[in-house]
This record gives C-alpha cells, sequence and structure tokens, in this order.
C-alpha cells in the first residue's frame, strides 16, 4: 500500500501531472458533448470543470498545486483572446457595414450585463471586492481578471463567474431565442458572444461557422468595451453606496 500512496505523493507534486489531466479531461469532456450531438446541456466545459473539482477534493489536493501544474493553461487565455483579432480582420468588411447597428447593440448588451449585475449585488449589501469581481463576468476570462484585479477584486473569484456565466449562456441561449422568435443566427450569436464570451462562441461555432465567427467578433469588441465601462459603473455604485 506504501508504494502507490508514495508514488501519488510524488506525482500529485508533479506539474506536468495536473496539466495533462487537464488536457485529458477536456478531451474526454469534448468527446461525450460530441456523442450527445453538441446538446447545450452537455457542455464540455461545464463536464471538465466539475470532473476536476472532484478529482481534487477526492485527492485532497490544494488549488494552488492544481494551478502551479495547470498555469500553462491560463497563460494561453492571453494568446487566444489576442487571436480574436483574426476573425475580425477577416471579417471586416461585414463589420464595417454593419457597424452601427453591431454598435448600438453591443452598447446596449454590455451595459445591461454589467449593470444588472452590479444592481442586484449592491442591493443585496455584497462586499465590495465580491461585487467588483461580478461586474466583469460576461467578459472573456483574461481580460475579466485583468479588470477585477486593477479594481481590487478577486480575480480567481471572476474566474469562477465567467466560467458560470458562459456556461448557462451556452446553455440558455437557444431555447431563449427559440421563445422569443430569433431567427437569425448572426442575431442569435452576436447575443452569446455578448453575454457568453469564450464558451458561447465556441458553442456557437459547433451550430454554425458563420455564428461562431460573428460571436467571436462581438467577444473582442465586449472585451474592449467592457474594460473601458465597467471601472465607470463600478465607481458609481460605489459612490452610490
Amino acid at each position: 500500500m506504501e508504494t502507490p500512496f508514495a508514488l501519488w505523493v510524488y506525482l500529485s507534486a508533479t506539474p506536468l501531472l495536473w496539466l495533462a489531466l487537464t488536457v485529458v479531461v477536456w478531451v474526454f469532456a469534448d468527446w461525450l458533448a460530441q456523442r450527445a450531438g453538441r446538446n447545450p446541456l452537455v457542455n464540455p466545459v461545464m463536464i471538465a470543470i466539475v470532473a476536476i473539482a472532484l478529482i481534487l477534493v477526492a485527492t485532497g489536493t490544494p488549488y494552488r498545486t492544481y494551478f502551479n501544474g495547470a498555469q500553462f493553461v491560463y497563460f494561453l487565455l492571453g494568446p487566444a483572446t489576442v487571436a480574436i483579432a483574426l476573425p475580425l480582420y477577416k471579417n471586416w468588411p461585414t463589420v464595417r457595414r454593419k457597424a452601427l447597428p453591431m454598435l448600438a447593440a453591443l452598447v446596449a448588451g454590455a451595459t445591461t450585463a454589467i449593470v444588472s449585475a452590479v444592481a442586484v449585488a449592491a442591493a443585496w449589501d455584497v462586499p465590495r471586492t465580491v461585487l467588483i469581481s461580478l461586474a466583469p463576468k460576461s467578459v472573456t476570462a483574461a481580460v475579466a481578471m485583468s479588470i477585477s484585479d486593477h479594481l481590487g477584486g478577486i480575480p480567481a473569484l471572476t474566474a469562477v463567474l465567467v466560467a458560470i456565466t458562459g456556461v448557462l449562456g451556452a446553455v440558455i441561449v437557444t431555447p431563449v431565442m427559440n421563445a422569443t422568435g430569433v431567427r437569425d443566427y448572426a442575431a442569435r450569436r452576436f447575443a452569446v458572444g455578448v453575454a457568453a464570451h469564450g464558451i458561447g462562441a465556441a458553442r456557437a461555432f459547433s451550430v454554425d461557422p458563420v455564428a461562431g465567427t460573428m460571436a467571436g467578433i462581438v467577444m473582442g469588441l465586449n472585451a474592449v468595451f467592457s474594460s473601458l465601462l465597467v471601472p465607470v459603473f463600478v465607481r458609481l455604485f460605489m459612490a452610490g453606496g
């Protein structure tokens, strides 16, 4: 019994173990989603988060130990965010033609996402750091965590809230759009790009490449716009409180 335990103690302290585990769990989660026909309820991000959390709890592994091993994935968030510029560049003529309605929808969507979250949090008198951490929940993770850290929030909490927002958005976007009678794929994925950032955009790509491109473009624009807007609204609510 001592040999397997000693081996586990050694491996659990090895960064490569947690990086490999993250990749394996993601591949398995994506395989399950594919087998389920990309059903929105079988979201690979949600499956991967739950699976890794259960593994950490079952093995008594601190999050810091896991993060030290899997932080290369976190590092890739930066390049992945910058890569959002590629679909924007490739589809610039379309973006330019629809600039005015896109800008109006982006302003309305981003403002609603920020104000609704901060207003509810302020009404419940949540701690200042939690309110700040909640404000950028609809922005892609790398940018949201940076905004949270800059304003004095908790980046780790922001990352959790971003993941929850993205998963919920990816799951409910299709039923909500069907219920409201929105049939245009560009409009549907524009909405998911604003509300559910990268996870929503990934869901959009799995349904339709054009819609996915639109969601990716909007996700990038929303990141820029929200990085300017979140500090303004946070300070307004703080001053009002």
